[in-house]
């Protein structure tokens, strides 16, 4: 579908008009240093998010599947909380990305641990508990902050924002984004072969574990990068995929790379709707998706349900 990129490109394009001024054309700096790194990184995260929950849901077999839902973003937040709980983001820029990134693989590795066979209700139910373990454990980094200004700041970081980034998080969040989106994209037909059942998927040639391996490994590479530099932007990942079935169908082949693109088109569009938005401040970005998301996380309960 040529016209998802197409509105990707144009949504990027109109961030670059919106800024805590109103609508306009800024001057190079500003341009260069805060609006083009926030509208890179809104096109990156959507990608990574939307590209991940069609790629899981394709993998479990579940329309109900997300990286938040299965934990990876609650891992990923968790890894990245620890590095501010620590004060490690203060010693290298990298600290921050590479702690999220560890969180997002070490939450792939336990839900693959959990669960050792790729069927679709032990790995949601692992999923489950490892999200529910994830969010026990910054609930108690929470209560356990040194400070209250180290509890605020990591309380604002969770609920999601591309405000203030800088050229430097493109740099650190693109390169693993841009390598999960390839495995991912790379796991298409494999995914194809899974729908028809776990047989008919290992008559074909297909491993159901080495397929449920890479697809963790991608969606860890990508939800960890997102999460490093946006915090916890949720149902990203769960809204797309259902939308785009009503258009392109079922087979996952389809749409991995179309959910990439629609996930960098909602969330360019959501970040400029936050700056739009008249609030004494910016509305965080994470509240903003999860409001659109519940309804469609109901919507799609409600599908399933009648399957």
């Amino acid at each position: 579908m040529i016209v998802l990129p197409v509105l990707a490109a144009a949504g990027g394009a109109a961030s670059l008009l919106v800024g805590a001024a109103g609508l306009g054309w800024p001057d190079a700096d500003i341009l260069w240093q805060i609006r083009l790194p926030r509208a890179v990184l809104a096109l990156l995260c959507g990608a990574a998010l939307g590209g991940s929950g069609a790629a899981l849901q394709g993998l479990l077999r579940n329309r109900l599947a997300d990286p938040g839902l299965l934990g990876f973003s609650g891992c990923a937040s968790l890894g990245a909380v620890l590095a501010f709980y620590f004060g490690l983001y203060a010693t290298t820029a990298l600290a921050l990305p590479l702690a999220a990134l560890a969180g997002a693989l070490a939450g792939a590795v336990l839900l693959l641990a959990f669960a050792r066979r790729a069927e679709g209700t032990t790995l949601i139910l692992a999923g489950v508990a490892l999200a529910s373990l994830a969010s026990a454990a910054l609930t108690l980094a929470l209560a356990l902050a040194p400070s209250p200004f180290a509890l605020a700041e990591i309380t604002v970081w969770l609920l999601g924002s591309l405000e203030d980034r800088a050229p430097e998080h493109v740099l650190l969040a693109g390169p693993p984004i841009i390598v999960g989106l390839v495995v991912l994209a790379r796991t298409r037909g494999r995914l194809d072969a899974l729908a028809l059942g776990e047989p008919t998927a290992a008559s074909l040639g297909v491993d159901p574990r080495r397929l449920a391996r890479r697809v963790a490994l991608g969606v860890a590479l990508c939800v960890g990068g997102a999460t490093a530099v946006a915090g916890s932007v949720g149902f990203v990942g769960l809204i797309v995929p259902n939308l785009l079935r009503a258009v392109l169908g079922e087979r996952p082949s389809l749409l991995v790379l179309p959910a990439a693109f629609a996930g960098a088109v909602l969330l360019v569009l959501a970040d400029i709707a936050v700056r739009l938005i008249p609030t004494a401040q910016e509305l965080r970005l994470g509240v903003l998706t999860a409001l659109l998301g519940a309804p469609v996380l109901a919507w799609a309960a409600l599908r399933a349900g009648r399957a």
